[in-house]
């Protein structure tokens, strides 16, 4: 595996859970600098958001950390996530993964932060940890 560049982006995001035919949050989209996922299934509207974006739903967790590999990268690359899946999960580190068009996005929990990049600088990656703002 190639060397990769990892932001730790800077914020909070939570993980929405909300029935299948529920509206988008009005707003949602609306959203720039963050990402923001939605995502319909015909048994749930999943939505990954900033935490300060309150979104009601049935089940919601907060305490997400966002970790975005420096893109675009190339469709026809292999292994990106499964190594970094496997990275992390020899760290004992659990993740919750999803992909855009230009690259991959992890999400880890915050108290799993530090733990996750020494894992990843470990393995030959860099790590740049955006501040707090």
């Amino acid at each position: 595996m190639k060397r990769l560049i990892v932001d730790v982006r800077p914020g909070e995001y939570a993980v929405t859970r909300l029935a299948a035919d529920a509206p988008v949050p009005a707003g949602l989209l609306d959203l720039t600098d963050v990402l923001v996922s939605v995502t319909r299934t015909p048994a749930e509207l999943s939505i990954i958001a900033p935490a300060s974006f309150a979104v009601d739903g049935d089940t919601a967790e907060k305490g997400w950390r966002l970790l975005t590999v420096r893109g675009p990268l190339e469709f026809t690359l292999t292994g990106i996530m499964a190594a970094l899946a496997g990275e992390l999960a020899a760290a004992g580190v659990s993740l919750f993964a999803l992909s855009t068009y230009d690259t991959d996005h992890l999400l880890v929990k915050h108290t799993d932060l530090e733990r996750a990049v020494l894992a990843l600088r470990a393995a030959g990656h860099e790590l740049v940890v955006a501040p707090e703002a």
